[in-house]
């Protein structure tokens, strides 16, 4: 690590023991040496001694012993935390050695001892002598620290010194933003195709190879930019570029032409967190300097990703208790130094969280909509105003497909409405529009209103208030205002409260809506239940209901309209007392009323459609819409039950709300006609799931092929006689390939409950030949760090599901061998079954099945130099579905020997050498 010292300091070492586990074994080490110890011993120590070690929540997991992060240990992740806030490390040996400036230790017999170097390595930066970044708010931190017990703080009083000046504690550190005038309406311009060239050449550089697919996509790109020339009709560019064509840059080059010359906003906006980062990195091309790219680039995020500072001071100030106080004084520690607050995939580490589960990191974002706005004391300093302001100024907005379709439908920050957008990943345009404009009548929805409306019921820590608390000056000064919250509040009596489940299971629900949930799950296990269901959610449309839920129905849709008239009825008199304008309202204020009507808004629309789905029990079904009932359910245990609606076709309402407002939209992906479109005849299916087909003017088509060599780079191996549903088999398979690799394998899985199954049994196996497998679903860590711990080893292997079918980057060696468990069919839920219907039946599905294997395909080969090979364990997969891998790449249906043959040939981890490892340490730092 930068700005440590070697350990010649006037410290005594530490004198505790170091613990390591791992598949393969658990090893402690002391002064006297290293030994390997069983699970029982290893337990003992820990509940005895305080240890040193790395990741407390992993650790445990491996001596199966969960409560182990509860006890006293030296966790050098909660360290790293406190003495490097918002820098970033890979929470593994090797990322330890890495930022700790030590040899990464060879094999985990090494690790136990390794740890006990690392934390005096880090500890080393607390020497006054040392150049410390983060010194600031340090002594100040550990003091609260010391007071909550938090086992390092003892070690770090006896480093550090009081500061002689008083530190700016968090609050007062904290930079506030400023109003400014409103920006005029961009300046209507046409891009000049030489001048866009002109500007991907310096973004690419001088020296950079001139890629001609890259160059044609830029010039496709452009007509986004170009003037509108009628009311609902965008200029819309569906863009199709294979991987390794270079497409952000490609649009990046026109939108940043544009903006510049138009004094616009562009908004970019991704499905993954991981290509926002992403996208963030590529922007420094554009601006260099980084105070330039601050004001001229900005990410954006629901704000339930961001820090709350109001909830952080109430967990600072008592709200918290135990573990979870002490997550709070760390977080406070990283949001004095964060560039924008974002706790979800931004500068915060993802694994920080993960320590501290069941402890209320959640807490501390707005997850409820409870946002005071301007009467929060931290208003000026808030980070979530801060980006909504900063993005208004900007030429490039970074955001995600939800934010985008969140606010044009609820006429969020409508003065500044770009009207400029790029939506990469366009392939999942269709399911983000599909949850953002779905309506669910469930309990856990109803008690959410519930809270928020009434507020805390029984005691309890927090700063949860309800309508009456947040608006009590505006109830004290309109009487209709008073009285409508008055009205509010007592029709809220009438939602699911807190034990609703038991009570429906127990048959005696309490009042009309969870009467009506009691009839959904009576209906619902009636019509669904089947033998072998048992431990997952049930579902059936809602179609010929029982005399039961039509009979609860009329009574729940009475009490939610008693609901809905008063919440309407506060937003018209809030909007009244604005116009007014009394003495009390100065500036803070008046945003404050306009932000809770603009909160009640959207939970008035929220009670209007379950009003609209109640009446359609017993009624005709909407050919607009899909209804079904559900009980939600994992592995036997309810958590949810409730009424679902959602759009046959969600990309209506997303061309009404988000394209047809726009002037231009460039809609890219590798994969946008879903696969099996390289004869061209798919754009139709491109059109569809984009939304593009609801528009007056027909959007614009480009293809470029991918430049990879995919006859010489890749191949894709069907694997015959791995026996559907034999669970043996399917992790012998898995195994057999990740030690014939050496690694590098990414296992992609359609179930969670065969992930995990073939996890259990194969870890052991590939730790004894020295190959770490890490798993989404059963490592307490979280997914953006697992990826980041599989980038960074060579020799490593990952499990995972969806999320990793279409959000992971792993260029080089890391990545080398993709196995997909089985033909990746759709799930036949009631919401399928009517999409398939109307889609064209088994080719609805056939294009699913296609855009899913060319997603899970694309992970494989991310750069020029890349090699590897796809292995499918299905000897049913049809010929028909071949069209989904790229031209030129050989397909073979073979025997697991083969394949596993076949993976053999791979480069391992020994051969990749220095330069390559090299490499991989840049991506991961960088």
């Amino acid at each position: 690590m930068t700005n440590t010292l070697s350990s010649a300091l006037p410290y005594p070492a530490l004198p505790y023991p170091a613990l390591h586990a791992s598949h393969s074994g658990i090893w402690i080490a002391d002064e006297s040496g290293t030994r390997p110890i069983g699970r029982g011993e290893a337990i003992r120590i820990a509940a005895d001694t305080p240890v040193i070690l790395l990741n407390a929540a992993l650790i445990g997991q491996r001596l199966g012993y969960a409560d182990l992060s509860g006890l006293d240990l030296l966790d050098l992740l909660e360290l790293f935390a406190f003495l490097c806030p918002a820098r970033f490390m890979v929470p593994t040996p090797r990322g330890l050695a890495r930022v700790a400036g030590l040899a990464a230790p060879r094999e985990d017999a090494e690790v136990a001892n390794f740890l006990r170097a690392a934390a005096a390595a880090l500890l080393d930066m607390t020497d006054p002598a040392s150049n410390w970044p983060e010194r600031e708010g340090a002594w100040t931190a550990a003091q609260s620290l010391f007071r909550l017990r938090w086992t390092w703080a003892p070690v770090l009083a006896q480093r550090l010194r009081k500061p002689a000046v008083a530190e700016r504690w968090l609050y007062s550190k904290l930079p506030e933003w400023s109003e400014g005038a409103a920006r005029p309406q961009p300046r209507t311009v046409t891009l000049d195709p030489d001048e866009t060239q002109a500007r991907l050449a310096a973004l690419t550089g001088s020296a950079a190879e001139q890629r001609q697919g890259q160059r044609a996509y830029a010039q496709a790109a452009r007509e986004a930019f170009g003037p509108r020339m009628t009311a609902g009709a965008p200029n819309m560019v569906l863009a199709e570029a294979g991987t390794g064509i270079g497409k952000t840059l490609g649009y990046l080059a026109p939108a940043s032409l544009w903006a510049e010359k138009a004094d616009g906003v562009v908004w970019v906006s991704t499905f993954t967190k991981a290509l926002q980062r992403q996208l963030g990195q590529e922007s420094a091309r554009l601006f260099p300097d980084p105070a330039v790219r601050r004001a001229k680039v900005v990410t954006r995020k629901g704000r339930e990703n961001y820090l709350c500072l109001l909830n952080l001071e109430d967990a600072l100030q008592g709200g918290f208790a135990g573990r979870a106080a002490i997550l709070a004084q760390l977080v406070a520690r990283w949001a004095a130094y964060s560039a924008d607050g974002d706790m979800v995939g931004g500068d915060l580490p993802g694994w920080l969280t993960t320590l501290f589960r069941r402890n209320g990191a959640t807490a501390l974002t707005d997850r409820r909509g409870e946002c005071v706005y301007a009467g929060c004391p931290h208003y000026r300093k808030c980070f979530i105003e801060r980006a909504a302001r900063a993005s208004a100024e900007a030429d490039l907005v970074i955001a995600n497909h939800a934010l985008v379709m969140v606010n044009a439908a609820r006429g969020r920050e409508s003065m500044t409405r770009p009207t400029r957008y790029v939506f990469d990943e366009g392939h999942h345009l269709f399911d983000a529009a599909d949850a953002m404009f779905s309506t669910a009548l469930t309990g856990a929805e109803t008690i959410e209103l519930r809270r928020w409306v009434i507020g805390p019921e029984s005691g309890g820590r927090g700063r949860r208030r309800g309508l009456a608390a947040r608006l009590s000056d505006v109830a004290s000064y309109d009487e209709g205002g008073g009285r409508a919250i008055t009205d509010a509040v007592a029709a809220a009596q009438a939602l699911a409260s807190d034990g609703w489940l038991q009570r429906i299971g127990e048959g005696a629900p309490f009042g009309p809506i969870e009467a009506l949930l009691a009839a959904v799950r009576g209906l619902t296990y009636a019509r669904a239940e089947k033998e072998g269901e048992a431990g997952y959610g049930l579902e059936t449309e809602l179609a010929e209901p029982d005399p039961a839920l039509i009979e609860a129905a009329g009574p729940a849709a009475e009490a939610l309209d008693a609901l809905v008239r008063p919440l309407v009825a506060l937003g018209r008199r809030l909007e009244a007392v604005l116009d007014e304008g009394p003495d009390w309202m100065d500036g803070p204020a008046r945003a404050r009323i306009e932000g809770a009507v603009a909160s009640l808004g959207w939970r008035a629309e929220t009670v209007a459609a379950w009003l609209s789905l109640l009446a359609r029990i017993g009624g005709p079904a909407s050919p607009d819409f899909v209804d079904w009932l559900a009980v939600d359910r994992v592995e036997g245990r309810e958590y949810d039950i409730g009424l679902h609606r959602h759009w046959l076709d969600p990309t209506r309402p997303f061309a009404e709300t988000v394209l047809k407002q726009a002037h231009g939209v460039l809609v890219t992906s590798a994969t946008l006609r879903g696969g099996g479109g390289h004869n061209g005849g798919d754009w139709d299916v491109a059109e569809a799931r984009t939304g593009a087909n609801h528009l007056l003017r027909g959007a614009s088509r480009f293809e470029a092929a991918s430049p990879f060599d995919y006859g010489t780079q890749a191949e894709v191996l069907i694997v015959t006689d791995v026996k559907r549903g034999d669970m043996g088999a399917l992790a012998n398979a898995y195994a057999r390939l990740g030690v014939a690799s050496g690694g590098g394998m990414l296992g992609l899985f359609t179930a969670i409950r065969r992930l995990r199954g073939v996890h259990a049994r194969i870890a052991d196996r590939l730790a004894r030949e020295g190959l770490p497998l890490y798993a989404q679903h059963v490592d307490p860590i979280d997914t953006g760090t697992l990826v980041d711990i599989f980038r960074d080893d060579p020799a490593a292997s990952l499990l995972g599901t969806d999320a990793l079918r279409d959000g992971v980057d792993v260029p080089g060696r890391s990545l080398r061998l993709v196995v997909l468990e089985g033909v990746p069919w759709p799930k036949p839920t009631v919401l399928h079954a009517a999409r398939r219907l109307a889609g064209g039946g088994s080719a609805y599905d056939d294009r699913i099945v296609r855009a899913r294997l060319a997603q899970a395909f694309g992970r494989l080969i991310r750069r020029a130099d890349d090699h590897g090979a796809f292995v499918l364990l299905s000897a049913a997969m049809p010929s028909r579905l071949l069209s989904a891998f790229p031209p030129g790449v050989p397909i073979r249906r073979v025997t697991l020997d083969e394949a596993v043959a076949r993976a053999s040939a791979l480069p391992s981890p020994d051969q990749i050498g220095h330069e390559a490892r090299a490499t991989a340490d840049t991506e991961t730092k960088s």
